[in-house]
């Protein structure tokens, strides 16, 4: 996610719920930030059918272990200044049968093995991660990098502009965008084999504005855009697609 929010989009928006809290992190150690946010995305990726979702902002951390939306459930291997690097498992979604192109079926989420490394330079934020499919109907392996540049307006507000783009694999890029021959009988399009490549590019803004110590607002917008051989699927009906999220969230 996370139910049918795309892998993408799911991506930029728990970078975007996570980062305000990595800009905190050096003011302490532990930290346990947990919140509610409502998303605005696509039902899949190239879908031209979109979703209001809730989605839970959940930021934990105790000495070296962490729970987020973006690395997922882990521990980290290294915990520096400057440098974070973290091991961990994570969710990997597919799609409902009823938001893919009839005939063409649902696809199961399922569990993934993600490592990750975190990097600060100056007020750059930069990061790298690698996830493998472990189980469900989605396969193969995806990699995803992001760069992030932190902006205090005041005391209380921050702009986040960030980049990021996603690599998939083969594997991976059949499952999710591929139409097997029985797929095509069923739905009438096209069969249709994908390889592998970079998969989408994507551009975001996050507001976000603490009310006090405890108590933060955060919204963001995001463009993603589909690539290579991802962009050709049969069942991408929109290659270039806007999510939104606004949330609220709490520090213990």
């Amino acid at each position: 996610m996370i139910h049918a929010i795309t892998p993408i989009t799911l991506l930029c928006v728990v970078a975007a719920l996570t980062l305000p809290t990595a800009v905190r992190a050096q003011e302490s150690q532990n930290r346990a930030v947990v919140g509610l946010a409502g998303i605005y995305a696509p039902a899949y990726q190239g879908a031209d059918d979109y979703r209001l979702l809730p989605f839970p902002v959940i930021d934990l951390k105790y000495g070296r272990f962490f729970a987020n939306a973006r690395r997922g459930v882990g521990a980290d291997l290294v915990d520096g200044d400057t440098v974070d690097v973290g091991a961990g498992l994570t969710y990997v979604p597919g799609y409902r049968r009823r938001d893919a192109p009839a005939g063409i079926g649902r696809l199961s989420g399922g569990a993934g093995a993600r490592i990750s490394a975190d990097a600060r330079a100056g007020m750059v934020m930069a990061s790298v991660s690698a996830t493998k499919v472990l189980s469900g109907d989605v396969d193969g392996a995806l990699v995803d990098a992001s760069l992030a540049l932190p902006l205090r307006a005041s005391p209380r507000l921050t702009l986040i502009p960030s980049v990021s783009a996603t690599w998939a694999d083969g594997a991976y890029t059949r499952a999710y965008f591929g139409v097997s021959a029985a797929q095509a009988a069923a739905s009438g399009l096209p069969a249709y084999r994908p390889g592998g490549g970079v998969k989408d590019v994507s551009a975001s803004l996050s507001v976000n504005y603490r009310l006090n110590d405890k108590v933060s607002l955060g919204a963001t917008g995001v463009i993603t855009k589909l690539t290579g051989d991802a962009k050709d699927s049969p069942i991408v009906i929109d290659a270039t697609q806007p999510a939104a999220f606004v949330s609220m969230s709490y520090r213990f």
